[in-house]
């Protein structure tokens, strides 16, 4: 480090991200229904891109660096790790790249990733923090976006906060070229809200959102076995969503509990049609809760304070129940998730993070925290919405995202 050259290190080592050391990617679709020329411009998204993070979000141009005790994000002032992108133009027609949109080819419309794995033997792994592909049409009707992020450094509120506000900046270029100044639409962070006001010695609470490993066996576990891979996709109509909407009121859930329920009967009766022996055996609910309102978070601070809500019943017990009685256990695993139960939630994680570090440094080979969902139950339903965040007003100056 010189004086010129400044090194400045976010850790990340009490951040509830860190969990997840995995990339989460998102697929957007932008119609191009006038076929103008310069549509979603190669140079005015990396030139936006760059600007924002080296001037607002420094560590996405920065580098991981596992030592010791501490995850930090490390970053300078002289040196980038600037989000890569790619582009590929195919030659097909809208209709068919939408539906490879609605079947989320990933392969073919984002960007391959690394290892997203933060090591202690490598001290400064090379792993982009947000990474970009971007796909043309030859016929000029569409453009595609596929983003990808380390969820390490940031959540999902934090990421689309994010892209908010790329997406400003850039369509403030297109409109108006070169800017002095660009007030951005949202603070940048990745910091989440200090909680620990709400912890409440008297008061302790199991934590069945997490689960100890033993991070050798448990990889074993996760082999894929015989079964075969059956798709069923569950459309609901207006008419059907309205029925349900006042079922919920009837039995004072919301709507996302209820449908909740729906997906979970729908999924253990299917795996209970496949295979009648299974019934006696676990079914694993998960639902991630953003706590923000009942914590009394501002919507200034980007990062939220999320936990895993989770339930396990056997699946013939959710295969034979009626959706709102599976509604209503839905609601009782949502509702314990109050300021206190997150306040220790947290605790718990950081406690076991804490253990993890310490057998690392002593060369011992402990028990490594997961979230349940990555328990190997019989039949699973893992819930994760993104319909808070502002993905359809996502403008980088040429129109919303279809999809």
């Amino acid at each position: 480090m010189t004086a010129d050259a400044p090194e400045t290190r976010f850790s990340i080592s009490n951040n509830p991200s860190y969990l997840y050391q995995a990339y989460f990617s998102y697929i957007l679709e932008y119609k191009n229904g006038t076929q103008a020329d310069g549509f979603f411009d190669l140079e005015l998204l990396k030139k936006s891109l760059n600007i924002l993070v080296r001037k607002h979000y420094k560590p996405v141009a920065g580098w991981f660096q596992a030592r010791n005790n501490s995850i930090d994000v490390v970053y300078y002032s002289d040196k980038f790790n600037d989000p890569p992108v790619t582009t590929q133009t195919l030659d097909m027609d809208y209709d068919t790249l939408s539906r490879h949109v609605h079947d989320c080819n990933v392969e073919l419309l984002v960007p391959a990733a690394p290892s997203a794995a933060i090591t202690f033997e490598d001290p400064d792994p090379n792993i982009p923090m947000i990474m970009l592909k971007v796909t043309y049409l030859e016929s000029n009707e569409a453009v595609v976006l596929g983003v990808t992020y380390h969820h390490s450094l940031m959540d999902g509120t934090a990421f689309w906060m994010f892209m908010a506000n790329w997406s400003a900046l850039c369509k403030h270029l297109h409109e108006h070229g070169e800017i002095a100044e660009f007030d951005i639409p949202h603070p940048p962070t990745f910091e989440f809200p200090d909680i620990s006001h709400f912890y409440n010695p008297s008061k302790t609470f199991e934590h069945p959102e997490y689960i100890l490993v033993n991070p050798n066996q448990f990889s074993k576990r996760l082999q894929p076995g015989p079964e075969k891979i059956v798709e069923k996709i569950l459309e609901i109509s207006v008419e059907q969503q309205q029925a349900l909407r006042q079922q919920a009121r009837d039995i004072g859930v919301s709507f996302t509990e209820i449908l909740c329920a729906v997906l979970w009967k729908g999924v253990n009766s299917l795996r209970l049609e496949l295979n009648p022996e299974i019934g006696s055996e676990s079914s694993l609910y998960t639902c991630t809760v953003n706590s923000r309102t009942r914590a009394g978070v501002s919507n200034n601070v980007c990062a939220s304070p999320v936990t895993i809500a989770s339930r396990e019943q056997t699946v013939a017990e959710i295969a034979a129940l009626e959706v709102c009685d599976i509604a209503q256990l839905a609601h009782k695993a949502i509702g314990k998730c109050t300021g206190e139960y997150l306040s220790s939630s947290y605790r718990y994680l950081h406690q076991q993070f804490k253990q993890e570090q310490d057998d690392r440094c002593n060369g011992r080979i402990g028990k490594k925290v997961m979230c349940v969902f990555a328990n190997s139950a019989s039949v699973k339903c893992v819930i994760a919405t993104s319909r808070t965040f502002p993905i359809y007003s996502t403008d980088f100056g040429f129109g919303t995202p279809e999809y």
